[in-house]
């Protein structure tokens, strides 16, 4: 039998090929027994019977013309035998000299390339810098450059594209109208004024501006409060100059519980500061520091309070000292009872660089290269400015500073599907028994899932072929910055069919798809953990959302009863418990603007047997609801969501169903807060696991970065947005939360891993199709008993061999320090 392509490998023996070529003949030997070639009964009228794909059946005495064969047509045939084997010959001995080169085929563009994705796009460095010099030249105030900033001056905070209201794009893109002006969003604090409070002022038309108008009021109500901005890199620096200064009147505490004199230490910042509007109070957790390892799990025990509300830098001071379970004073007092005997010590040495807890260098040499995964003729998607196009997909994308990533105008075979997929917040909340834990609320967009979403690291971020795209910020600082190669994209085989069969009855058949789908992925070190975001889309026209958790834990000082808090994970290190609650935003437009929310769930019924009546039996059915109203289409944490929750357009399919896409949630959250808690409200987006609202454009985010500072006072609160408006053929936006516990473990240590530590949801079409769109995929196979596995015009995988190449693998380089100017919070002693 002649082997097929795959037996067809550089390592096969010419040799053996010519062995396995003596099925020519009409008997040949297996296994040191005479065997008779396959002879099946003569069927005249069947095609196949001369012309078998089995070469050995060229002889069977079966086939009338075989019996025929003179000797001049015996001598032909093996005439072409020979050079047949020739050939074979020299396809496996170039086969052994080593792969060709990959010859990249760019993909047919899929959309036209017109620039009109452009309107979503982020802003240049040149239309940052443009709008910073339009701001010094306008405002006629004096502004200090952010980085150098004190509260009492003047600064850009940030700079951001404003997008256009969605009806204006609509008209753009869908009407041929006007494309609307670009225009940037830009924040300013204003410390150096009478009245200090944050502005938020429209710059435009981009690249030259040429207007400014404050937008304060009108989206939030009233001016912003001074004390509710981020804490900027120079505030951080400053607190952890004042720490150095007070732990300074320690120096025997500090040698006796830490083995140190105080500038080997690092702080950690806690959040939000204080217990009321108005208060810029904050813990700081101290680590021991050491150079290329995480400090987060090193504590020493000790935390201070930090009063930071005067706009006069020098009038900051430390208020309260924690140590081991004990709160002093001040840092005097805590030596003084230190040398009065009355305060117990735990000595917790300074750690070694070689066996620090945490360190993530290599413990063994470099092994064999793992598995590589690469395109033969290059990527099958396509990137034009801040679009990718992929197999029928179409989607837009880009990156908040504060938000992290956002994606736009996503469609598949030309019909969009979602307006806007958008990261709003990460929350983060901690159990402990210390301050610094047992306070802690981070709202992750305060402090830049955007802005530190840093460069990516090729073969281990990403795939190693990825393409991986620059993004630029302006905050704190009048410069802008770059975070090169922190986007990628990349198709992803995902090593599993995304539908198969192997039909063993009535007929003998294989038909599969391997499930291949475009990968968008950002990477967030927010202090201490890592967020990995992936936005994926398959190539059935589903969309899946997931985050994976990574990264190192926050941790506290082991004491006391601990263990009511979490794990204890080192020798005097307590792996703090926390809930991640990730909240995001989908605009879908299912076959327009005009939606609907429809539920379907299963319920059971009791009946008589129609065959026989004297028995019953109890069936499922499908009970299935339409949601009117924004209060019906809040789903409570706690309550559990319908299975089949889809949104519905006002098209029906050629089976008459309404034309939709399914909502499907995979999430493990707990509560967010409990609902007395004066600070609920500001991420009291975390009360629902799912909430649809009639979309506003008053309504763009669920949550704000000025929620952090004060959330005793949100000045965003999404529970005002549910206000029982009707969700019946509205534009609908459904705000999507979903998280798990964290109970930290010995295994977290060195950081926590990617395994079980990931949720998110899809997007799955249900009856938006007539049948299932991957039908037309290029990747399909099928292949049966009447047909050969080995044909390449049957199964593309044959031709495998054939195509065999050798990537050309970009040099590894990786400039990602190169592009930190401040370091993040925390500081280091």
């Amino acid at each position: 039998m002649v082997p097929s392509k795959s037996q067809a490998r550089p390592r096969t023996s010419p040799y053996a090929l010519l062995a396995s070529l003596s099925g020519l003949f009409p008997e040949q030997k297996n296994g040191g027994k005479k065997t008779k070639t396959n002879s099946q009964p003569h069927n005249p009228s069947s095609p196949c019977c001369c012309r078998s794909r089995r070469v050995s059946r060229l002889g069977s005495p079966s086939c009338p013309t075989a019996a025929a064969m003179n000797v001049k047509t015996a001598l032909i045939l093996l005439l072409l035998a020979l050079a047949t084997i020739f050939a074979l010959v020299c396809v496996l001995l170039t086969r052994g000299r080593g792969p060709g080169t990959c010859q990249h085929q760019p993909p047919e563009p899929e959309v036209p390339e017109d620039g009109r994705s452009l309107v979503f796009a982020d802003l240049t460095p040149e239309e940052l810098a443009q709008v910073v010099r339009y701001l010094r030249g306008s405002l006629g105030v004096p502004l200090v450059d952010a980085s150098r900033a004190k509260p009492s001056d003047n600064c850009i905070a940030s700079v951001d594209v404003q997008l256009p209201a969605k009806a204006e794009v609509l008209q753009f893109l869908d009407a041929g109208g006007a494309r609307p002006p670009r225009e940037a969003l830009a924040v300013l604090y204003f410390g150096n004024q009478e009245d200090p409070n944050v502005t938020e002022y429209v710059v435009g038309p981009l690249p030259v501006p040429t207007y400014h108008r404050d937008v304060t009021v009108q989206k939030y109500g009233g001016k912003v409060p001074y004390h509710r901005r981020p804490v900027t890199g120079v505030e951080y620096v400053a607190i952890s100059a004042l720490i150095q200064d007070e732990l300074r009147k320690a120096p025997r505490f500090l040698a006796a519980c830490c083995a140190s004199d105080g500038t080997d230490l690092a702080v950690l910042t806690t959040a939000p500061r204080g217990f009321k509007s108005g208060d810029r109070s904050s813990w700081f957790v101290i680590f021991h520091a050491v150079e290329g390892t995480g400090y987060f799990v090193l504590p020493v025990g000790l935390e201070v309070l930090v009063e930071h509300g005067e706009l006069d830098i020098s009038l900051w001071y430390l208020s309260q000292v924690f140590y081991n379970g004990l709160y002093f004073s001040s840092t005097t007092k805590l030596e003084a009872d230190f040398l009065a005997g009355s305060l117990e010590v735990i000595r917790v040495e300074k750690p070694q660089d070689a066996t620090v807890m945490g360190s993530m260098r290599p413990r063994r040499p470099p092994g064999a290269p793992g598995p590589l995964q690469f395109e033969p003729q290059g990527p099958r998607y396509s990137i034009r400015d801040n679009r990718v196009t992929f197999q029928g997909w179409s989607i837009a994308f880009g990156m908040n500073p504060n938000t992290g990533p956002r994606l736009f105008d996503i469609r598949y075979r030309r019909e969009r599907i979602i307006y806007e997929l958008s990261l709003q917040e990460a929350l983060a909340l901690y159990g402990s028994n210390c301050p610094g834990g047992m306070s802690t609320r981070y709202l992750d967009g305060s402090f830049g899932i955007g802005r530190f979403a840093y460069e990516l690291v090729r073969g281990v971020d990403c795939p190693y072929t990825a393409t991986y795209l620059d993004r630029h910020y302006l905050a704190e600082s009048d410069v802008p910055r770059t975070n090169q190669n922190s986007l990628c994209v990349f198709e992803h085989d995902a090593a599993l069919p995304l539908r198969r069969h192997f039909s063993d009855t009535q007929s003998l058949y294989y038909g599969g798809l391997r499930k291949s789908v475009l990968v968008i992925r950002a990477v967030s070190t927010l202090i201490n953990y890592d967020y990995v975001w992936d936005f994926m889309f398959h190539s059935n026209g589903a969309v899946e959302v997931r985050v994976h958790a990574t990264g190192y834990i926050s941790s506290s000082f082991f004491h006391g009863r601990g263990i009511d808090y979490g794990n204890k994970v080192g020798p005097h290190t307590l792996g703090t418990m926390h809930l991640h609650h990730i909240h995001y935003k989908v605009d879908l437009d299912i076959d327009g603007q005009l939606n609907s929310l429809e539920t379907q769930d299963m319920g059971y019924e009791q009946l008589r047997a129609p065959w026989s009546e004297q028995n019953t039996i109890v069936r499922p059915f499908l009970h299935r609801d339409r949601l009117e109203r924004e209060n019906e289409a809040a789903f409570p944490l706690e309550a559990p969501l319908p299975r089949y929750l889809s949104f519905t357009g006002p098209k029906l399919n050629q089976w008459g169903h309404a034309r939709s896409y399914r909502l499907q949630v995979v999430s493990f959250p707990g509560k967010h807060l409990p609902d007395s808690s004066p600070m609920e409200r500001a991420v009291s987006w975390g009360r629902y696991k799912l909430a649809v609202t009639k979309r506003k454009e008053e309504e763009p985010t669920s949550t704000s970065v000025y929620n952090q500072n004060d959330p005793w006072t949100p000045t965003v609160a999404f529970a005002d947005f549910i206000d029982n408006e009707t969700i019946t053929n509205e534009d609908l936006v459904a705000w999507i939360s979903v998280g798990f516990l964290h109970v930290p473990h010995a295994e977290d240590i060195p950081n926590t891993v990617t395994v079980g530590n990931g949720v998110g949801f899809f997007l799955r079409p249900y009856n938006y199709f007539d049948e299932d769109p991957s039908v037309d995929s290029p990747d399909s196979i099928y292949f049966s008993s009447e047909r050969e596995a080995e044909a390449c015009e049957a199964n593309p995988l044959a031709c495998l061999p054939a195509a065999a190449c050798a990537p050309q693998l970009p040099p590894f380089r990786y400039g990602g320090f190169l592009n930190i100017s401040l370091p993040p919070p925390p500081g280091r002693l």
